[in-house]
């Protein structure tokens, strides 16, 4: 009986590894497995955390002495820049995003994520983005006014060459890789968990991501934004920062901090939820105040969103608002507050086993609280005012960081990297290495409040030569290199875990939660078949689960017709709803971030004719996708193991790309919403206003685009539950909608007469344009609706196609309406001004 099973597991596991495998050679490129891409995204950071590592080295050792020849001020200024670049754009978000893509399939119980060709084509993205600032950093042309990139100092007029350029176009490109990954995190955690695993029975870490992409999907589209106007300004003179015409550079500052802050908890989050994933096993028991930790996690979502002007208490905001922003910056600390005391109360009611994981914990620890004690330091405004752009900003930013960040991932690191190679730590020099980590750390950073406090700015290359700052600089960049001592030693130390470590099969560290419940390394596939979790997901036995899967006991224990399949479930309850089938692996996603990286490059070299015509590329390629994907006749409800029937995915009312469309939505409504903020704020602060140079709205002609928009929205919405031919009266009658709606607004972009004249005809002229954009996505989603119906990929029951169109044709129409209104309202406000 046993050999029977056996054999049957074996049999299984070839047919699914024939299916789900990424093939050898220049097959990898075409890769879309999680596992594969989530350890691109880790080993890629890597990188470029050594490199940032070195910049900062440079740092040190310019600032070891007082009159240091090291570096020029220029140089200086490009490594500082490249510095904090690297480590908050390259190395932190994407190590996030890839210890997510890795794990929360495996945690949550599926196969794969939701769209793994999008997860390919954001890691492209990511790794191009990269690759564009540091070429740059090469040929001595890099950014030099920052990572922040504040205006005016990174304005044309101040930096004439491309350095600037590099820093927005290489950042936007890399951003679009983390927008795609949270809209995936998101809808994969909601959508593709194993059946019973409801939200209250999620594994903390699910939590901790879902809290975390949604954060990320309203808190970059700031920054998007920011970085399109003032390349807009740079490129094409469009006035949005500048004084002289009607801008403000303090509008970018609120556009960058309205991602900045966010950010810093998109990074912390990940973080404290490996934490709190490692943490209960070495203590033995489960995670303490599960639920308190959860609501905790929400309300710090919440509140960051709501602290940007924490950054900003010297711009000169009325005492009232500074009041509120201090008060909430310093409320923030509770919910932290509530995260460490599970983290304690988890430890004193178990039977702690100290192993090294842990021991980065508690250096983690000392380092954070630290940094979270400066930080309230820093939320009361009279304090502020005395250490901003100090050194003593400088310590708590890296003590908040490095401490909230790189010592929970290395700690994180020992424990799932075993998961990742199938062999145990061997730890040799993991000790010595934490403690040079630790110690030269310390060293480095705490000194710099000191020098903060004795008034020594941030970004400068030389300091007067006190014996109080210069014997301080010394000591702290001996420390630094002590650090990367430290870094070496740890490197090394996975090179021998690599080389040496010894292999064992499942859970050595008899850990609760499903990712232990296969064998390691993960097959393609993750699980043979799928569980179901009818208790809290850290609390399970993953030796018995993991024989039972391994068996095709579960969930899809099967193939059928050589499908990537796997389940989706109520966002809720947890209760199946649909077989989700999935795409092979492409080549696709390479080919389309290539044409996105072509566009971005014309851009930087003012090739405007391919910069125009490179987009068309790529929404060919992603329209290529879409080829073969789908079914042609209904299918009904499919079997899917211990009884179980529910439909595909293609006929289901709540498939994933319905929610990923939702969330893209939410995006650009966040991106759209920054830009009406922009207007307002604009308005209200900017020299220059009321202005005589304002564009009117034509009366008639906005009554008839209202009514086009409400018609669009009538006609979209009747291309659902039409039957048969009957369905293509409505698209089609979309198409032309959209169409009217793209040239109206694209004619009233060009009827501006110079928008280049004033910030606020420039703010109408980008709103325009958003609306004609968007006008044109509509066409080509219900153009491509046309076709599928037209060809029989759509029928009354498959109508996932139209679903999502009609979600984009909704907001775009909508969009069009608000665009009308805010024309409006510019054009009133533009011409009254702010009351004296």
């Amino acid at each position: 009986m046993t050999q029977t099973r056996g054999g049957q597991s074996l049999r299984l596991h070839r047919q699914l590894s024939a299916i789900w495998g990424t093939g050898p050679g220049f097959a990898r490129l075409a890769a879309v497995n999680h596992s594969v891409i989530g350890k691109r995204f880790m080993a890629t950071a890597a990188i470029f955390f050594a490199i940032g590592g070195l910049l900062g080295m440079l740092i040190r050792t310019q600032l070891a002495s007082s009159e240091s020849p090291f570096m020029e001020e220029g140089l200086y200024a490009q490594v500082f820049t490249m510095h904090g670049t690297i480590m908050m754009f390259l190395f932190a978000i994407p190590m996030l995003e890839g210890l997510a893509i890795y794990l929360l399939p495996k945690l949550l119980g599926a196969r794969d994520l939701a769209f793994p060709r999008l997860t390919a084509y954001g890691y492209w993205c990511y790794l191009f983005g990269g690759t564009m600032l540091l070429a740059a950093l090469a040929f001595g042309v890099a950014p030099d006014s920052g990572w922040f990139m504040y205006t005016p100092l990174s304005s044309r007029v101040f930096s004439p060459g491309i350095n600037a350029d590099v820093w927005l176009l290489g950042i936007t490109f890399v951003e679009i890789s983390a927008l795609s990954a949270a809209v995936e995190i998101l809808v994969s955690i909601l959508k593709l968990r194993a059946p019973g695993m409801s939200l209250a029975r999620m594994p903390i870490f699910g939590w901790y991501m879902l809290v975390t992409a949604g954060m990320m999907v309203v808190g970059f589209p700031p920054l998007i934004l920011g970085s399109i106007l003032l390349e807009l300004e740079r490129a094409f003179d469009l006035p949005f920062f500048d004084p002289a015409r009607g801008g403000d550079p303090l509008l970018w500052q609120h556009l960058f901090w309205l991602f900045g802050h966010p950010e810093v908890y998109i990074i912390f989050l990940p973080a404290a939820g490996a934490i709190s994933t490692f943490l209960p096993v070495f203590a033995g028991r489960p995670l303490a105040g599960y639920r308190a930790v959860v609501v905790a996690l929400i309300a710090m979502g919440f509140l960051s969103l709501g602290l940007w002007v924490h950054h900003m208490y010297l711009v000169g905001i009325p005492h009232l608002a500074l009041s509120f922003f201090s008060a909430a910056s310093a409320l923030v600390a509770i919910p932290t507050a509530v995260q460490i005391f599970a983290w304690l109360a988890t430890l004193s009611h178990g039977r702690p086993r100290f192993s090294l994981p842990m021991l980065y914990f508690f250096g983690f620890l000392f380092i954070f609280v630290i940094g979270g004690l400066t930080g309230v330091m820093v939320a009361m405004v009279p304090f502020d005012i005395q250490a901003h752009d100090s050194h003593f900003v400088v310590a708590h930013l890296h003590y908040v960081l490095v401490g909230g960040f790189v010592f929970p991932v290395l700690g994180a690191a020992y424990y799932w990297v075993p998961h990742m190679t199938g062999r145990m730590p061997v730890n040799h020099l993991a000790k010595p290495a934490f403690w040079m980590i630790f110690v030269g750390f310390n060293v480095t950073f705490f000194i710099m409040h000191l020098t903060g406090l004795r008034g020594m700015p941030r970004r400068a290359h030389l300091y007067p030569a006190e014996p109080g700052l210069e014997w301080f600089n010394f000591i702290s960049s001996v420390g630094s290199f002590v650090m990367a001592i430290g870094f070496g030693l740890l490197l090394l130390d996975f090179a021998l875990h690599f080389r040496f470590g010894r292999a064992f099969r499942r859970n050595p560290w008899q850990a609760r939660t499903l990712e232990w419940a296969m064998p390691t390394p993960p097959p393609p596939y993750a699980f043979a078949s799928l569980p179901h979790v009818e208790v809290r997901a850290d609390t399970l036995h993953p030796d018995r689960i993991g024989a039972e899967l391994a068996a095709g006991q579960g969930y899809l224990g099967f193939v059928r017709e050589g499908r990537m399949e796997t389940l989706a479930v109520e966002a809720i309850g947890g209760r199946v709803e649909q077989v989700v089938e999935l795409p092979r692996p492409s080549y696709l996603p390479l080919f389309t971030a290539l044409a996105t990286g072509v566009f971005f490059m014309a851009m930087l070299f003012k090739v405007y004719v391919v910069a125009a015509l490179a987009p068309l590329l790529v929404v060919a390629l992603f329209l290529r996708w879409t080829v073969g994907r789908g079914r042609r006749s209904d299918s009904g409800p499919e079997d899917v193991g211990r009884g179980v029937s529910v439909p595909s995915h293609f006929e289901s009312r709540s498939a994933p790309s319905i929610w990923a469309m939702m969330f893209a939505l939410i995006a650009d409504a966040t991106l759209f919403a920054s830009l009406v903020f922009g207007g307002l704020f604009l308005w209200i602060s900017a020299p220059g206003w009321p202005t005589p140079v304002m564009p009117q709205p034509d009366g008639i002609a906005t009554l008839a685009m209202l009514a086009v928009a409400g018609l669009g929205c009538l006609s979209a919405w009747r291309s659902i539950p039409s039957g048969g031919a009957g369905r293509l009266a409505p698209l089609a009658f979309t198409v032309i909608l959209h169409a009217g709606t793209m040239i109206f607004f694209a004619w009233s972009a060009a009827a501006i007469a110079d928008p280049t004249e004033h910030a606020a005809a420039a703010t109408v002229f980008f709103a325009l344009c958003y609306a004609a954009l968007h006008a044109a996505i509509g066409l080509v989603f219900a153009g491509y609706g046309l076709w599928r119906a037209a060809t029989g990929w759509v029928s009354s029951v498959r109508l996932l196609d139209l679903r999502i169109g009609l979600l984009f044709h909704l907001y775009a129409f909508a969009a069009a309406a608000i665009t009308l209104a805010f024309w409006w309202l510019m054009a009133t406000l533009g011409g009254t001004g702010i009351p004296a």
